[in-house]
């Protein structure tokens, strides 16, 4: 599965955007819209400890009508950061 690579600061601004254009009275409030996500990895999403799914921010964009084209992202592979993470995991082992 692809994730939603905004930069930094941004995937916050952009879930306060779903949040304002829901008129939810805060993050918890999106979940009331069907969205089957733990409302702790919403809070990670939030503060940016982890990068969205595709098909999360796809639906958020769709019920909040907001244009993707409007938006800065990138999309990366589900590998992305593995690698770096592999790499930096196996070098402190020794």
């Amino acid at each position: 599965m692809r994730r939603i690579r905004f930069e930094e600061r941004e995937q916050r601004e952009f879930l306060d955007l779903v949040i304002e254009k829901l008129n939810s009275p805060s993050l918890r409030g999106i979940l009331q819209f069907g969205f089957v996500v733990p409302y702790s990895t919403l809070k990670n999403y939030y503060n940016e400890l982890r990068l969205l799914p595709e098909g999360l921010f796809n639906d958020l964009c769709e019920v909040a009508r907001i244009d993707k084209e409007s938006l800065d992202f990138e999309l990366v592979d589900d590998n992305w950061g593995k690698v770096r993470g592999g790499r930096v995991s196996k070098r402190s082992s020794i």
